[in-house]
C-alpha cells in the first residue's frame, strides 16, 4: 500500500497521482482518459450500468464506436489463415435477437476459455467486414461459474444485478478500470465534503464516500440514485457556490449612481421615437434605471426572442447614463456587428447623435466606431472624442480593450453576443474607467436561454427577459426545402427569390463555407453559389457577398450596397447571424441548412421579417426524410417560438457547445450535472450556495467548500471565463 494510504484520507488523497497508488502500467492506461489523480479517477463514473440477464442490444452498435457489450457465446469456430501459418478463432455473441462476431487471429491465450453458452463483457472497436460487424482481439471477462480461480476472482466485483460499464479505451477495458477504482476506493475511509452537514441533511443527501461507493458498486437501483443525485447536486452546489462569490464580490464594488434626467437625451428619444415599447421593454427598462441609480456596479444579462427590441432598451439605458454625465460602450464581437450597431443607433438618434455639428439637436451627443481597421486618422479624433468624454457613446469591438482607449467617464458597458467574450475582457472594458468606481455593466445574448443555462453559463449575473415582440413584426414562413427528394423544389426557391427583388425587396443566401482552394471541406461553398446563380436562376440581377476574409471596409461596402438595394441579394457566411437590420430583406435562404445549429438557424430566419412585408425562410437541405438532421430542421420549421427552440436546441445538441467550452478537456464543463434534467436539483443548490455564502462569504467556515472551489476555479477556468 502506497504511502498516500497511509495519510488521513483528505485533499492530499484525492490530489495524489495515480502512479503512488497503483501500478505503472494501468496509471499510464489512465492517463489515456485523462486521469491522473486519485480524484479524477473516483468522479470518473460508468456512463451506464447492464443489468445481469438483460444483454446488450446489438443492434444498436455503430461503426468505429469503443464498446462493452454483454453477450452470450452462440458459436465458436476455427479456420486456417490463408496467407500465414496459424488459425483464426471466431466467435458469435449474440444478445438472443442479433449477432456479433468476435475475430482472433490465434486460437491460443485466454480465448481458449469461450465457449458455447458462456457470458461476459466484451470490449473494442467496433468495425465491418465483408459487411458483418466485429470486435478484433477484443478484451473479454466471462462473468458466470467458472472452476478456473483467477477467473472467479475477477469476475466477484461484477456478482450484483447491476455491471457498471465505464467510459474505457483500447488499452484500458471497462472491468479493469473498475478494479482500478476498487483498489484507490477501498482503503478510505473518510473524504473531505464541500457540502455543508446541515445542506446535506436539508436535502437529504448521503455523505461524499458513501456515494463514490454506490456510484461504482451499486447494490440496487434506488441506492445508485440516491448516490448519483448526491454527487450531480455536490457539482452544483460548488459551481453556484462560486457563481454567488462572484456576485457578492460585485455587488460591493462601488460604482457611480447614474439617474435619468427630466429633460435630456433619454426624454428626447423617447419623444421621437415612433413606436411604442412593449410592456416587457417598460418593465426591463425600470428594472435597469433602478441598478444604475445605486452606488453598486450593475450587472445584468438581457435576453429576449429574435426581434424583441434588446437594442432599444440597450440604448435608453446608455442614453440615461450620458444625461447624468457619463459614457457608454458598445462592444460587439465582430466588425461586421459593430458597424451594424452604429448605423442602427445613429439612425434611431437622428440629430440626437450630432453634438457639435450642423443640423445637430440642441440636446445631444456623439455616437462613435472604434474597430481594429478604423483608419489611423479617424482613429486618433475618435481616441480624443473619448478621452474628453465628448463622445457619449463608443461602439467598437475588442480594440475598445486597447491601453490606447481610455474615457473620460465610462458609466455603462453593453456587451452584445456574450458567449463570445469572457468575464476578463468585460473586467478589462470595466478597468478602462478613470477612477475606483465601476461602470455598470448590461450583457445582450442574442437567443432565448433555457432557465437552467442562464442560472450556470450568466450565474454572476441577474436575468431580464424580453418576452413579448413589438407590434408591427411580420411572422416569417418557414419552410424545408429537400433537394434529394424534390429537387424541383430549390428551382421555385430560387424563382420565389426573382419575385421578391422584383416586388423591391431583398433576400439573403447563406452558405456554411467560402469555398476555395485553401479551405477544403463539405458543403455548399459561397464563392461556387453566387457564380453558379449569377449565371444561371438569378442572371441580371445584382448579387453582392460578403464573408469574414474581406477587408472591414469591403464587408461595410457590400453591407451598405445590399442595406440601399443597389445589390438585392446578398450571398453570405454567418457574418449575417446577428444584429444586420434590413427592413426590406423579405427571404432568407439558408443552403446546407443541416449544417447549422437550431440556434444559428432562428438567428438567420430573424433577419428577415423585420419590415412591413410578408417574409419567408428557405432551408435547403439534402438530410434524408427520417434523418436527425432533418428532423431539427422540421422542427425549427414548425414554430418561430424562440423559448421553445433554445429547449430543443438543449435537447438536441451537447450541453458542453451551448456553454459555449470544448469537450475535448473532460473537466473543461460540467461532470454529471445535466442542465436539461437536473433543474430542480439546480435550482436547489443554487439558493442554498447563495445562503451558504451570504453568511459567510470568504468561506472561512467552510473549509472543505473553499478548497473545492479553487480545485474547481483552477480546473474549469476556460468554463468560469465563459461564464
Amino acid at each position: 500500500m502506497s504511502a498516500a494510504h497511509d495519510q488521513h484520507p483528505g485533499t492530499g488523497t484525492l490530489a495524489a497521482p495515480l502512479t503512488s497508488v497503483l501500478d505503472t502500467r494501468t496509471a499510464k492506461a489512465l492517463s489515456g482518459l485523462d486521469l491522473h489523480t486519485v480524484g479524477d479517477l473516483l468522479w470518473h463514473v460508468p456512463r451506464r450500468y447492464a443489468t445481469r440477464g438483460e444483454l446488450t442490444d446489438l443492434a444498436a452498435l455503430q461503426p468505429d464506436e469503443q464498446v462493452t457489450v454483454l453477450a452470450r457465446v452462440a458459436s465458436v469456430t476455427t479456420r486456417p489463415m490463408r496467407r500465414r501459418r496459424g488459425q483464426v478463432m471466431e466467435v458469435v455473441v449474440t444478445d438472443g435477437r442479433d449477432r456479433l462476431r468476435l475475430t482472433f487471429f490465434s486460437t491460443r491465450g485466454p480465448q481458449r476459455q469461450l465457449a458455447e453458452g458462456r457470458v461476459g463483457l466484451f470490449a473494442g472497436t467496433v468495425n465491418s467486414y465483408l459487411g458483418t460487424r466485429q470486435l478484433v482481439h477484443p478484451d473479454f471477462m466471462l462473468l458466470d461459474a467458472t472452476s478456473d480461480p483467477d477467473e472467479a476472482e475477477a469476475a466477484l466485483r461484477f456478482a450484483g444485478d447491476l455491471i457498471p460499464v465505464y467510459p474505457a479505451t483500447r488499452a484500458m477495458s471497462s472491468w479493469r478500470l473498475g478494479k482500478a477504482v476498487a483498489t484507490v476506493l477501498g482503503p478510505l475511509t473518510s473524504l473531505p465534503d464541500p457540502v455543508p452537514a446541515s445542506v446535506a441533511d436539508s436535502q437529504g443527501l448521503m455523505g461524499r464516500l458513501e456515494a463514490l461507493r454506490v456510484v461504482h458498486d451499486p447494490p440496487d437501483r434506488a441506492a445508485l440514485a440516491a448516490g448519483l443525485r448526491r454527487l450531480r447536486y455536490e457539482e452544483a452546489f460548488v459551481l453556484q457556490a462560486e457563481l454567488a462569490r462572484r456576485r457578492a464580490r460585485a455587488a460591493a464594488m462601488p460604482a457611480t449612481p447614474r439617474r435619468e434626467a427630466e429633460a435630456g437625451l433619454l426624454a428626447s428619444f423617447d419623444r421621437r421615437r415612433p413606436f411604442d415599447l412593449t410592456p416587457a421593454q417598460r418593465h426591463v427598462g425600470r428594472q435597469i434605471a433602478a441598478e444604475m441609480a445605486r452606488e453598486h456596479p450593475m450587472h445584468r444579462l438581457l435576453h429576449g426572442d429574435v426581434g424583441s427590441g434588446k437594442t432599444v432598451v440597450a440604448l435608453r439605458a446608455m442614453l440615461a447614463v450620458v444625461d447624468a454625465g457619463g459614457q457608454a460602450a458598445l462592444l460587439a464581437p465582430t466588425e461586421v456587428l459593430a458597424q451594424q450597431h452604429h448605423r442602427s443607433l445613429r439612425a434611431m438618434l437622428g440629430p440626437l447623435a450630432d453634438a457639435g455639428m450642423l443640423g445637430g439637436a440642441d440636446v445631444a451627443t456623439r455616437v462613435v466606431l472604434l474597430t481594429g481597421s478604423t483608419p489611423a486618422a479617424q482613429r486618433r479624433q475618435t481616441l480624443l472624442d473619448v478621452a474628453s468624454g465628448d463622445a457619449g457613446i463608443v461602439v467598437g469591438t475588442h480594440a475598445l480593450l486597447s491601453e490606447q482607449v481610455q474615457f473620460f467617464d465610462l458609466g455603462l458597458v453593453v456587451v452584445d453576443e456574450q458567449h463570445r467574450f469572457g468575464v476578463e475582457q468585460r473586467a478589462v472594458l470595466a478597468e478602462r474607467a478613470p477612477s475606483d468606481a465601476r461602470p455598470h455593466v448590461l450583457v445582450l445574448t442574442a437567443t432565448p436561454i433555457p432557465r437552467t443555462i442562464a442560472m450556470t453559463v450568466f450565474g454572476d449575473l441577474d436575468v431580464s427577459v424580453l418576452d413579448q415582440l413589438p407590434p408591427g413584426r411580420t411572422p416569417v414562413a418557414t419552410h424545408v426545402v429537400p433537394v434529394e427528394d424534390k429537387p424541383h423544389f430549390l428551382d421555385r426557391a430560387w424563382q420565389r427569390v426573382r419575385e421578391e427583388v422584383a416586388a423591391g425587396h431583398r433576400a439573403f443566401i447563406v452558405c456554411p463555407r467560402i469555398g476555395n482552394e485553401s479551405e477544403p471541406g463539405e458543403g455548399t461553398s459561397l464563392l461556387e453559389t453566387a457564380a453558379m446563380l449569377r449565371d444561371g436562376p438569378l442572371a441580371g440581377i445584382d448579387l453582392g457577398v460578403v464573408h469574414g476574409r474581406m477587408t472591414a471596409e469591403d464587408k461595410d461596402a457590400a453591407m451598405g450596397a445590399f442595406a440601399g438595394g443597389d445589390t438585392p441579394v446578398l450571398v453570405a457566411t454567418t457574418v449575417v447571424e446577428v444584429g444586420v437590420d434590413v427592413p426590406e430583406a423579405s427571404v432568407m435562404v439558408v443552403m446546407d441548412a443541416d449544417r447549422f445549429g437550431v440556434a444559428q438557424l432562428h438567428q438567420l430566419r430573424g433577419r428577415v421579417g423585420r419590415g412591413s412585408a410578408a417574409s419567408v425562410c428557405l432551408l435547403v437541405t439534402r438530410a434524408p426524410s427520417g434523418s436527425p438532421a432533418r428532423a431539427r430542421l422540421d422542427a425549427v420549421a414548425a414554430t418561430t417560438d424562440g423559448f421553445a427552440l433554445a429547449e430543443l436546441d438543449l435537447n438536441q445538441r451537447r450541453e458542453g457547445d451551448l456553454l459555449g467550452v470544448a469537450q475535448s478537456g473532460r473537466r473543461s464543463s460540467l461532470r454529471l450535472l445535466s442542465l436539461q434534467r437536473d433543474v430542480d436539483l439546480i435550482v436547489a443548490a443554487r439558493a442554498d450556495a447563495a445562503a451558504t455564502v451570504q453568511s459567510d462569504p470568504g468561506l472561512g467556515g467552510h473549509p472543505d467548500l473553499a478548497a473545492e472551489v479553487a480545485r474547481m476555479t483552477a480546473e474549469r477556468a476556460d468554463y468560469l471565463e465563459r461564464a
